[in-house]
């Protein structure tokens, strides 16, 4: 974050400290979308200058990146739309890598951490250490050693977002090379905390020192639907290929996540928008590619947050200036 844009978000006399965290899931990713869409227009203002700390994991590392360089909603469903065929379409993780490395050089270019506008968490898996690894923007949201922070461990944008979406084995892991911590082998954010939130509270808490009666969270999911019917070769790959299990650590991740938070965090907000839609018609996986059925998950999420829109209102006014001084 640069700091004319630090100074241009500075607030005095506020209390509320905004929090938004983003589920992984790859293609449903877009139900987010749809979430978001209609808080955009409830506060009437781009996002980043109402959250004081965005948190992204996989898909979710992607919206929050975007949402944290002053991308509308809009501009990011265009987005979504055009590169999710692009990357699931292929039939290999390598295919699907290399695809998804093309399409995040042509969205961030070269853009490093001190683009973003707000603060912003995007959660990769150490592999090596097997433990997490989480890309950050500014010293304040360091835990220790803020002498030797480097914003986003002077990666690029590209790089921690591709380190985030990789799922193996639906995608290859990656080798991130930092300026302060060495070289890696980095895989999905899923495997460490596919729901962000707690690793969002702890930088907002514990770091950035903001009091638990003032923080407020808004923590979007990816939606919950039955897995679709496939073909018979399709089948027989993900029987032999570990597909379903990985899927379903991703999906306890998040579930357990959620059920620590409201036993340890009672005292903080959270407001969680992460519906079931067990109909037959909303059959989808993560590699979901195809338009239609993309479009479908965007107005599932619209339908979520009518569902919760009272709540989301009260939580977080459209008037509310929130503070972001470190």
């Amino acid at each position: 974050m640069s700091e004319k844009s630090e100074l241009e978000r500075e607030r005095t006399g506020q209390s509320q400290f905004n929090v938004l965290a983003l589920d992984g899931g790859g293609s449903k990713g877009i139900y987010t979308l749809g979430v978001l869409k209609e808080f955009e227009a409830h506060i009437n203002k781009p996002l980043h200058q109402y959250f004081d700390l965005i948190y992204g994991t996989s898909t979710g590392s992607i919206i929050a990146s975007l949402l944290a360089l002053g991308k509308s909603v809009s501009e990011i469903e265009k987005i979504y739309l055009k590169i999710i065929p692009k990357v699931m379409t292929h039939k290999s993780r390598l295919q699907r890598s290399r695809e998804l490395r093309i399409q995040a050089n042509d969205i961030f270019k070269d853009a490093k951490f001190d683009a973003f506008l707000t603060r912003i968490g995007i959660v990769a898996t150490n592999h090596d250490l097997e433990r997490p690894l989480i890309f950050k923007s500014t010293p304040a949201q360091a835990f220790g050693l803020k002498p030797t922070f480097a914003a986003g461990f002077d990666c690029t944008i590209a790089d921690a977002v591709i380190a985030s979406c990789a799922a193996f084995p639906f995608f290859e892991m990656t080798k991130i090379q930092t300026s302060n911590q060495g070289d890696f082998v980095a895989m999905d954010g899923g495997f460490s905390a596919n729901n962000p939130t707690l690793f969002a509270i702890a930088d907002a808490a514990y770091s950035i020192g903001i009091s638990k009666e003032n923080i407020k969270i808004l923590s979007i999911g990816v939606g919950h639907y039955n897995e679709p019917q496939r073909n018979w070769y399709s089948e027989v790959v993900f029987k032999l290929w570990p597909f379903k299990m990985i899927q379903k650590l991703f999906a306890t991740n998040t579930n357990t996540v959620e059920t620590l938070r409201k036993l340890l965090f009672k005292d903080i907000t959270c407001i969680r928008v992460d519906e079931s839609f067990p109909d037959k018609k909303y059959e989808t996986d993560l590699l979901e590619a195809n338009i239609e059925k993309l479009k479908q998950m965007q107005s599932l999420g619209r339908n979520s947050y009518a569902n919760q829109e009272q709540i989301i209102h009260v939580t977080f006014p459209r008037e509310m200036e929130s503070i972001s001084g470190d």
